[in-house]
Order: C-alpha cells, then sequence, then structure tokens
C-alpha cells in the first residue's frame, strides 16, 4: 500500500482512537440507537448526516458509533477531520486514507485497489471525484464489500467551494455502491448544506438535527454526565462529599442550555488542578447568566453558554495580569490557536521569544480550555473546537484582553519564524561528513531530531505558508527579517528541507515570497518602497534543483 503514501490514521488504534472520547455510557442512547438501526437496515438511506452546533455533542457520537461498528465488524473505515492538524484538515487525503484503511480490513478490496494504483500512481493528486471513483467506489463495487464508512466533522476541513466538494462527489457515486452507508457529522455552514441539497444527495440522505433534540432528553443527559464527572472528581480528590447539591445541579444544566460542551468546560473548569474544585464550582454558579461581554453570538443565541464559560475562565485564569502579560497571553493562545499543526509549549517558546517556564505557566492558567500535557515538548491544542472560532471573533470574545486579531498574529508568528531561523540556521546543521549524500548517512533521521528542535523546524517548514496572511502593519519588520533570511540563511534553510525531504516547499516558499513582493509594492507609494528595498532588487530565478525529489 506504500503506493498511497504516507496516510493519516491508517493504523485502526489511530483512527479509532486518537485521544477522542465518546458518549458518556447511558447518555445519547436514542440517537446512537437510531443510528445503530440506519446502519444494518439497507432499506435505508445510504448517507446519514448528523447535523449539529457546536459543543452539541457529533464527534462524541460519531467516535461511540465506531467504536461499536467496529466490535461489530461493520466498520470499514474511520476520517476524524480536525482543523488542528494539517493531514486531517486536507480533503485530498480523506479517500486515501479511507482507502488504505478498506484495504486492511478487507482482502478482496485490496487485490483490486493495488493493481488500481499501479496502473495510476498520480491519482492521490487528482480531483476529488476522481479519486473517489477510483480508490473506493470501483474496488468496493467489484469486491462486492458491504460495509460502514464514518467521516467526522466535514466543517473541520479546508474546503473552499460554494458546494462541499466531498458531498459533490459523494453524491455523484454513493448510488454506485449498494451495500456501503456514509455516515458523516457537521456544523450546518453554507456549503455543507448546499452539498447535502444537491439532488442526487439529498434523495440518498437522513438528515438528523442535533441540536433540535427534544431539550428533555438532552437536558437528562447533560444531568447525567455532571453527576458521574462531579462523583469522579470528588473520589479522586477527596473531602468532596455531597458538595454538588440538586439546585446546583439543576442550575449547571439550565447553564449548559443542551450544549455539551458547555458541561466539559465547566467539569474541566472545576477539576484544576491547583485550585479547589469547590471554589472553582462556586466561581461558575456565581457568574452571572448573561454577561455584557458575551458579545453577540451565531446561529440563534446557540454558543452563548460557551461564550459566558470560555469568558469567565479566561478571567479567572488571567485576573491580576498587567497589559504586559496580557501581551504575552495573546501572543502565546494566538500561537495555539492560528499554527498550522499542533505546537508545544517549547515551541511557542522558541517562536515568541519567551522562557518555556512562562509559556507552560501561562498555558496553565487557561488549562481547561487546553489539551495540555505536563511536558512541555508535547503538543497542546484546544479541547473544542468552538473556542478557536470564540476568540478569534471580536463580537463575541469583546474583552480586548484576550480577543486574537488573526492578520496581527499571523503577522508576529511570521516574523518569529524568520527570526528564529536567522538566529539558530548555519551551515551543515547536521554534521554531516562531507561529500555524502543523504542516503549514505545511517542515522540521518537520528541527527534530524538531535540538531534541529521543533521550533526550528516548525519555523523552516511554516514561515512562507504565514506569509500568505501578512497584513501591511509588520510589513518592514517583516521586509527586514526576510531579507537578512535570504541573503545569510536560505542555503542552510535548503540544507534542512532536504533532510527533512520537503525540498519541494522551497518552491512554494519561493513563489510566495514572490507574490508578497509583488503585493507589498503595488500597495506601497513611490518613496515606501525604495525605503523598503534600499534601491536594491531582487531578481527571481528558476531554480530547477528545486523541484526534483529530496536530495538522496
Amino acid at each position: 500500500m506504500d503506493a498511497l503514501g504516507n496516510c493519516p490514521q491508517s493504523r485502526s488504534s489511530e483512527y479509532l482512537h486518537g485521544g477522542r472520547k465518546g458518549c458518556l455510557e447511558g447518555t445519547r442512547e436514542a440517537v446512537l440507537n437510531e443510528i445503530g438501526l440506519w446502519a444494518g437496515d439497507f432499506d435505508k438511506p445510504p448517507v446519514y448526516w448528523l447535523n449539529g452546533l457546536a459543543g452539541t455533542g457529533k464527534s462524541a457520537v460519531a467516535q461511540t458509533i465506531s467504536e461499536r461498528l467496529a466490535a461489530e465488524g461493520r466498520l470499514g473505515a474511520s476520517f476524524f477531520c480536525s482543523r488542528d492538524f494539517k493531514d486531517r484538515s486536507d480533503l485530498k487525503l480523506i479517500f486515501s486514507t479511507i482507502a488504505v484503511q478498506l484495504a486492511h480490513k478487507y482482502t478482496k478490496f485490496r487485490s483490486i485497489l493495488v493493481p488500481l494504483i499501479g496502473s495510476n500512481p498520480d491519482i492521490i493528486y487528482e480531483s476529488l471525484s476522481r479519486q473517489m471513483e477510483k480508490l473506493i467506489v470501483q474496488p468496493l463495487g467489484e469486491s462486492g464489500v458491504s460495509t460502514v464508512i464514518v467521516i467526522d466533522a466535514l466543517d473541520e476541513c479546508k474546503d473552499y467551494e460554494p458546494f462541499s466538494a466531498i458531498l459533490s462527489a459523494l453524491g455523484q457515486f454513493v448510488s454506485h455502491v449498494p451495500k456501503v452507508k456514509f455516515f458523516l457529522t457537521g456544523r450546518p455552514e453554507q456549503h455543507i448544506c448546499q452539498g447535502f441539497r444537491h439532488p442526487p444527495l439529498a434523495a440518498a440522505t437522513h438528515v438528523f438535527v442535533l441540536h433540535e433534540v427534544e431539550p428533555g432528553r438532552v437536558d437528562d443527559d447533560i444531568r447525567l454526565f455532571f453527576g458521574r464527572e462531579f462523583s469522579e472528581i470528588a473520589g479522586r480528590r477527596g473531602g468532596l462529599d455531597n458538595w454538588l447539591n440538586e439546585e446546583n445541579l439543576d442550575l449547571l444544566c439550565e447553564r449548559a442550555a443542551g450544549l455539551f460542551g458547555y458541561a466539559v468546560a465547566t467539569v474541566k473548569f472545576a477539576d484544576s488542578q491547583d485550585y479547589d474544585p469547590r471554589e472553582q464550582l462556586d466561581l461558575i454558579l456565581q457568574s452571572p447568566e448573561n454577561s455584557a461581554y458575551e458579545g453577540e453570538t451565531i446561529v440563534d443565541g446557540a454558543d452563548a453558554t460557551l461564550d459566558s464559560i470560555y469568558m469567565s475562565i479566561l478571567r479567572e485564569g488571567f485576573s491580576d495580569h498587567c497589559t504586559e502579560i496580557d501581551l504575552e497571553v495573546r501572543s502565546i493562545l494566538g500561537t495555539v490557536v492560528l499554527a498550522s499543526n499542533p505546537v508545544s509549549p517549547s515551541t511557542i517558546a522558541a517562536l515568541l521569544d519567551l522562557d518555556t517556564g512562562t509559556v507552560f505557566s501561562i498555558l496553565s492558567s487557561a488549562h481547561s480550555l487546553l489539551v495540555l500535557q505536563e511536558d512541555a515538548d508535547h503538543t497542546v491544542r484546544s479541547f473544542h473546537k468552538s473556542f478557536p472560532d470564540f476568540i478569534v471573533d471580536p463580537t463575541r470574545c469583546t474583552d480586548q484582553r484576550f480577543h486574537i486579531s488573526p492578520p496581527h498574529h499571523h503577522s508576529e508568528l511570521l516574523i518569529g519564524c524568520l527570526e528564529l531561523m536567522n538566529w539558530r540556521l548555519e551551515e551543515n546543521m547536521y554534521k554531516l561528513p562531507d561529500g555524502v549524500a543523504n542516503s549514505e548517512v545511517d542515522d540521518l533521521g537520528e541527527r534530524a531530531e538531535q540538531y534541529i528542535d521543533h521550533g526550528l523546524r516548525y519555523a523552516c517548514e511554516s514561515w512562507h505558508k504565514l506569509l500568505v496572511y501578512e497584513s501591511t502593519t509588520h510589513t518592514p519588520k517583516v521586509f527586514s527579517a526576510l531579507r537578512r533570511f535570504l541573503r545569510d540563511k536560505f542555503l542552510f534553510w535548503l540544507e534542512v528541507l532536504s533532510v527533512l525531504g520537503r525540498v519541494g516547499d522551497a518552491v512554494h516558499a519561493l513563489e510566495a515570497t514572490k507574490k508578497w513582493l509583488n503585493e507589498v509594492r503595488s500597495v506601497s507609494d513611490r518613496d515606501t518602497w525604495p525605503m523598503l528595498t534600499q534601491t536594491r532588487s531582487i531578481h527571481w530565478t528558476p531554480l530547477p534543483s528545486l523541484t526534483t525529489a529530496p536530495v538522496s
């Protein structure tokens, strides 16, 4: 299966678990049972769309369904989209990953797929429609395999088409595989709704709107969740007997307003390791239900309760910080929510020129909003995808101490990447012997780990992606750092990319740089541009060697 490349989530333990949690036992039973019946009845529509707003628990349902189907031997493949990971937010990887999983599970499918790939190894670079036809539909149709495929959080994939590209392909071919079921989840974003309205797919789809489930049923599930989680905290931390009475439990359920995301955030906040859980719970219970600082919310106020608890956690965590610390808080949280791939506290420290201890301390103050490990080299990310949406939206995060401006922070992070490379890159970073090719160095991977830490690696791989988002606010500083990099560090950067197997990125980086320079020049007046360039022009010459495979 190497012909498919390194597809994410190709092992069952990765695509089934991956750190995700399913539904608490005893909750969501009505929804789960309905989906289970649909999955086993081929007289029902072949596509099931679990439609839900942020915080309603779509991914937990998808995880539980995947686990149940896997236990029954009916799960063929699953793909859990995530904006936090590049390889799980790329539409081009969904069908190839699913094909790998199906090939691992079904011998007949594999026997058909492998020759197809051998005859056209570039299929993974073709259109999504073509990928689905050749990697999924043809092998499934010829093998006669009966299975269920799960795709979670479609809205987490980067899709700039007015109609969802994945759904367009699915609508075109779903009728060609009558023994296959597709379970999909996603927010009701416009391009996804438009995709499901397309006639071929609309007729083949059952829609379940999770946030329209009878409120009483959802409240019962959330009440059960609160009861079990707070009992577990009491048992683990001690001295908390009868700390949650019925009145307080009623209030928490009322505040949750049907959003499991709120319930999870409440439990994480109460379970803060450095604080008394009773005091943390009191802060939640005593906070006003409605706050002038909540800002406007998106769909019918559905995010209001999440906004409220997010703001409460931020204000409590950083209540006594000064203006200078507030800048660091925004920079650090901005890196967490805007980085192209999850980064660790130590990487954030390197990119922002801060002490790792400072970064970890600030992240710990907001730990109930994050997935944060004790190891400073372990990646950190938002615990729920609604938090990045909240903190970058000025109509929702109206406290300017915490609001993240993507254009500003992308520029700040870009400068950090360039300055880190200007400081750290040097000739022969890997301490390689003279006159040897990469393929002749047995311990090349070990040298890469030893001499290129995660912060420098992120800078080398990501600076040109950030250049695309750079606003004019920091242009002089960006230009100065970029000029030093191109003049003094460019060849050393190529060497790093070569060992990492990413030389092809240099082509994209040069294209992005040229485009940025042209855009800056077009918006600069005749006095500003000569000052930036110091009357020196940059001549771009094609670099044929950069279009080849990594040095071998």
